[in-house]
């Protein structure tokens, strides 16, 4: 396996973040053009987040594309760095993006929080499983 193998789960990754990012612009297109804002609705930040409240889950999802998925793209460079992008790893990365493509969907469309949190607790175990296998690599040797 080429070790470059690991930027295609990586690019698949970046890939969801662009497509959570397009979601999040057409629904508040759409909801801006339905229900045009009025001065007090951009007065607070506060006002600004209840004019967007119908709206509000790909946001949300977005935001939380930049909170867990950081440690991810950290890994990564340090994986191709030290040599230690082998196929459990690109593997896990894998299992990692699909999981959060999974996460990004339940939060957006059905909108179930238990599910979603199971997909998220997964996912963070997966990534956590990437961070104990490359620590055990680098310390073993």
């Amino acid at each position: 396996m080429v070790a470059t193998a690991i930027l295609w789960p990586t690019f698949a990754l970046v890939i969801l973040i662009f497509a959570v990012w397009t979601v999040l612009y057409v629904q508040r297109i759409g909801h801006i053009r339905r229900n045009p804002p009025r001065p007090e609705d951009f007065a607070t930040g506060a006002a600004a987040m209840r004019y967007f409240e119908p709206v509000e889950m790909p946001a949300n999802n977005l935001r939380n594309l930049f909170e867990m998925p950081v440690l991810y793209f950290a890994l990564v460079p340090l994986l191709l760095v030290t040599a230690q992008a082998g196929p459990v790893q690109v593997v896990l990365a894998w299992i990692y993006v699909v999981l959060r493509a999974a996460h990004s969907w339940i939060h957006i469309v059905p909108k179930q929080v238990q599910p979603r949190f199971f997909v998220f607790f997964a996912s963070c175990v997966v990534l956590a499983a990437m961070w104990i296998g490359f620590a055990v690599n680098i310390l073993s040797g």
